[in-house]
């Protein structure tokens, strides 16, 4: 009953805080276009689904999709695994700890099974 309860708190809380990493992603692609050069590393990253169901990973692929740098490409087949491409992360490690927690978040705020990476 208590998760029940809580559900609207922990998706405004979600909300808010991926309302702040769009706007920090945005403000290092806007710096990225208005400075002479790239500072672009572009790579492409298999993440691992926590959660087997079709609409917690169509959620996370519109979320991944939705912050500027990065983008979900497709489901890679029967890996349970999204294909994302990432334009701003020093290296795959990198990109997988933010996705991982960026899952890790939108699970927990749905009241399911958070897991870290």
């Amino acid at each position: 009953m208590t998760e029940f309860l809580t559900r609207p708190l922990r998706l405004v809380a979600f909300l808010t805080w991926f309302a702040g990493q769009i706007a920090l992603s945005a403000r290092d692609v806007l710096a990225d276009v208005l400075t002479p050069g790239s500072s672009a590393t572009p790579r492409l990253v298999h993440l691992q689904l926590v959660d087997g169901t079709g609409a917690s990973a169509a959620a996370l692929g519109a979320l991944i999709t939705m912050t500027p740098g990065t983008l979900t490409l497709g489901v890679v087949d029967g890996q349970d695994a999204l294909l994302v491409h990432s334009m701003y992360h020093p290296d795959d490690a990198a990109a997988l700890d933010d996705l991982h927690d960026l899952q890790g978040r939108l699970l927990g705020a749905l009241g399911r099974k958070r897991v870290t990476a």
